[in-house]
């Protein structure tokens, strides 16, 4: 019998990331992360729960998306407090950072990564974890990246600015 609507199975493979949740614990909250720029991220983007009224546009277009509320209120924010003023979702235009749903697939997400690095704007993918080949894509892309990388199991951040080479997994 289902009563959460899933087998036993499927149940049982969620034991599978339990490594992966463990190896993020430390991070919780914003301890162990040593570099100030991402702190600051993590305790005033992360964390926060209330969507700043000028990220209003940006989160009502990701919301129609069918990006998870809390999800779209964090990338809002993020977009507030790197003081970005432009943003595209799923193309390749000016913007300072640029959003890429599922409707992207994973092949063209290289793409992306090299136009925006070519331009010094942020990615941000969403999804990283959806399918095997997907994440496989996004590890290299982390792997390659010559800046920093964000990845909240919810959706991946790559820098391309002054930071260093770094890559925290929160």
């Amino acid at each position: 019998m289902k009563r959460s609507g899933r087998t036993l199975r499927q149940r049982l493979q969620d034991l599978s990331y339990l490594p992966s949740y463990l190896s993020r614990a430390r991070h919780f909250r914003g301890h162990g992360v040593h570099s100030p720029y991402i702190y600051k991220i993590v305790r005033q983007v992360f964390m926060q729960r209330k969507l700043q009224e000028s990220c209003k546009p940006l989160h009502d277009t990701l919301a129609s998306l069918g990006i998870a509320e809390r999800r779209a209120i964090e990338i809002a924010n993020l977009v507030r407090h790197c003081e970005y003023t432009s943003w595209d979702i799923d193309t390749k235009g000016e913007g300072e950072i640029i959003i890429v749903t599922l409707a992207t697939r994973y092949p063209e997400l290289e793409a992306y990564a090299a136009y925006a690095r070519e331009r010094g704007a942020t990615l941000c993918i969403m999804n990283p974890y959806n399918n095997r080949e997907r994440w496989q894509v996004c590890s290299n892309i982390i792997d390659t990246h010559p800046s920093t990388t964000v990845d909240n199991r919810a959706y991946l951040l790559v820098f391309n600015n002054h930071l260093p080479k770094q890559r925290f997994r929160l």
